[in-house]
């Protein structure tokens, strides 16, 4: 054995002309001056096996080891939603990708082991319809139509089946990053481990993505990372400290509870804390059936370091917390509850990030991310801070939010390392300030800023490109916003002006339209309206009659594609919750808004009606249909039914 440090790596290959390889210095001045910390402040030395020329498959001290070489156009570390999100839209832009995932369930903190609901733009807004849409989205629909039982499991699995039925996906599951090769600012090779099926992969690719939450990628690649709190002067924030800090926000643990009809006695474990009323300073343990966020510790330590002592800390609170609701007889119908699950994973909310060529800053939340030329995504979340100390701050709120009276856009010059040339990064560990973080770092927000970076890689793949040049190369970013648009992806003041829309070319009728709507809203370049508005979309009472809208080309056009953007109501909420209170806000169901059935049919150059598609059921906000390339002069879509709302309703339709 020979002791390295996390920034070193050993190369996976037994052959003579391999050898240790150094990573070159990436000082940041670090220490109580500045929270920015570089792989020695975060990281002890450890031990790594040293290669020997015993062969190409095995390890020094691991002969029972079998080592996997792998080949892809991007890797994606970490399956939560970001990397969930990241690797769909790079498969689906059509490159090779390989997704790494050190858990046994796609997720994160969404997944089945944590368990905390999925939130992002439209919650705590002041305007109600900013509901993320793209891939985020329909994954929300399908699990509301195909899980109304509220199963985290069946949410887990919906995840993996969406992976599964990817071809372009390789899935590891279990498996750990630990090492990293880089040359000329570039990473060239992973190196991963799954100890379940006794495996090393040597993982090779164009480029990579962190999603890994605690920029594990990064740091093992030497791109420097920030960690904590930075202070006023750092970045002109208002809402920062007065002075730097390494203190961050903790990590919490869930659990869910029911009302099973009889007595139901509870007896903690030796280790639970003693919790009393004085504990619970404006923290009310109310209701019972979903657990509290508020139970978080480890924000004044080492929220990567400390993850098993967390846990056991953060189930003693748990587990103290329900003594106190069940045995100290100030919630007498308590009698009847039990807790049904506890997580054994503690959700993490921050540690570190990783910087990029643009830093995200309160500012920019607050109006200046409107000045942003590559503009990929949006966030919303209020500002969402918590105390370091999480409930043992018993004389602090548990989070102080500041609310943004706007979504605000978030730029791809945050979503790739500055130093190294071919990382991208997506999830809480962007390039963002404390402050910022604060918003950025909740699941939705995650989960877009993930499509962006699949969608991104997939043109620097297809251009041969780096991540640098695709955001400030005028051409190239139009490019990437208009793929993310066609994808439905949602980027503030940002149309459709796509060239190759046959669509915005024709003229638009429609057999009726409600009060305030016009058919040729489909054609403006937007797909969403605030709640009560129709300036972006066409809508018809459905009556007796199935209403239709058509477009009239004046000569011919080679058709093979068309996209139709439904309403899926984006002012209500939708996410998977065991909280009644946030369930009863969402409909666990197809949204009433969208078109269940409906009709496509054109007329071709010899004027013959031709039907292209018979829909039935339909519950998804984007459907695409293909065809064989056809000349077409006119296309008509009959809307025969809803889920339920009294008005059709469609906000885009694209020709290609």
């Amino acid at each position: 054995m020979t002791k390295l440090n996390r920034r070193h790596f050993i190369t996976a290959a037994g052959l003579s002309s391999y050898s240790l390889y150094v990573k070159a210095d990436n000082t940041i001045q670090t220490g109580e001056e500045s929270p920015i910390c570089t792989q020695e402040n975060c990281d002890p030395v450890i031990d790594i096996p040293v290669l020997t020329e015993s062969g190409d498959t095995r390890f020094m001290g691991e002969p029972h080891r079998e080592v996997v070489d792998l080949k892809a156009d991007l890797m994606v570390a970490g399956g939560g939603l970001a990397g969930v999100c990241a690797a769909l839209a790079a498969a689906r832009n059509g490159i090779s990708v390989i997704l790494v995932q050190d858990r046994s369930v796609l997720g994160g903190n969404s997944s089945s082991e944590v368990r905390m609901h999925v939130v992002g733009a439209n919650s705590h807004n002041s305007r109600p319809g900013w509901r993320e849409g793209g891939i985020i989205e329909e994954l929300r629909l399908d699990d509301a139509v195909n899980n109304p039982q509220r199963s985290f499991e069946m949410w887990s699995l919906l995840l993996y089946d969406k992976i599964m039925r990817e071809p372009n996906i390789k899935l590891l599951l279990d498996t750990s990053l630990y090492a990293a090769e880089s040359a000329d600012q570039k990473i060239t090779r992973v190196m991963a481990r799954c100890d379940n099926s006794e495996l090393l992969y040597r993982i090779r690719a164009s480029y990579f993505a962190d999603c890994t939450g605690d920029a594990r990628l990064a740091l093992e690649a030497g791109a420097p990372c920030m960690w904590g709190h930075e202070d006023k002067s750092a970045f002109g924030e208002t809402l920062a400290w007065d002075k730097s800090s390494p203190y961050t926000q903790g990590s919490s643990i869930l659990f869910t509870a029911r009302d099973w009809g009889k007595s139901m006695p509870y007896t903690p474990p030796s280790w639970s804390r003693d919790i009393q009323e004085k504990h619970l300073n404006f923290r009310s343990p109310n209701p019972w059936e979903y657990g509290y966020w508020w139970i978080e510790l480890g924000g004044k330590g080492n929220t990567v370091k400390d993850n098993e002592q967390l846990r056991f800390e953060l189930l003693s609170v748990v587990t103290g917390v329900w003594n106190y609701i069940k045995n100290s007889g100030k919630f007498p119908k308590s009698e009847t509850w039990a807790m049904n699950w506890i997580g054994m994973v503690p959700g993490r909310r921050e540690s570190r990030r990783i910087i990029g060529e643009h830093i995200l800053t309160q500012n920019d939340l607050e109006g200046g991310s409107d000045s942003f030329n590559d503009s990929v995504c949006i966030g919303g979340w209020s500002m969402d801070d918590h105390p370091p100390g999480g409930f043992d701050d018993t004389d602090k709120l548990p989070a102080e939010q500041v609310v943004l009276p706007e979504v605000y856009n978030i730029p791809l010059r945050s979503l790739f390392s500055r130093n190294i040339n071919n990382l991208f990064m997506a999830g809480r560990n962007a390039s963002c300030s404390h402050v910022a973080f604060s918003s950025t770092r909740v699941m939705a927000t995650c989960a877009v800023m993930g499509q962006a970076v699949g969608t991104a890689a997939a043109q620097c793949v297809q251009e041969k490109i780096s991540p640098s040049r695709l955001a400030n190369l005028p051409e190239a970013i139009t490019r990437l916003q208009q793929t993310l648009l066609k994808q439905d992806q949602t980027i503030k003041n940002t149309v459709n002006q796509d060239p190759l829309d046959l669509a915005r070319k024709a003229r638009i009728t429609a057999s009726t339209s409600a009060s305030g709507s016009m058919p040729e809203n489909i054609l403006d370049g937007e797909v969403r309206d605030m709640e009560g508005e129709y300036l972006h979309r066409w809508a018809a009472e459905m009556g007796s009659s199935s209403p239709w809208i058509r477009m009239e080309w004046e000569n011919p056009i080679t058709a093979s594609e068309i996209r139709i953007t439904f309403d899926t109501g984006f002012q209500r909420e939708l996410t998977l919750s065991g909280s009644d209170g946030v369930t009863n806000r969402t409909i666990r169901a197809p949204q009433p808004e969208t078109v269940r059935d409906y009709k496509v049919s054109v007329t071709d150059a010899n004027g013959k009606t031709i039907e292209m598609g018979n829909i039935r059921n339909n519950y998804q906000r984007m459907r695409r249909h293909q065809f064989r390339p056809a000349d077409i002069l006119s296309l008509t879509i009959h809307v025969e039914a809803t889920n339920g709302s009294e008005y059709a309703s469609i906000y885009e339709v694209r020709v290609y």
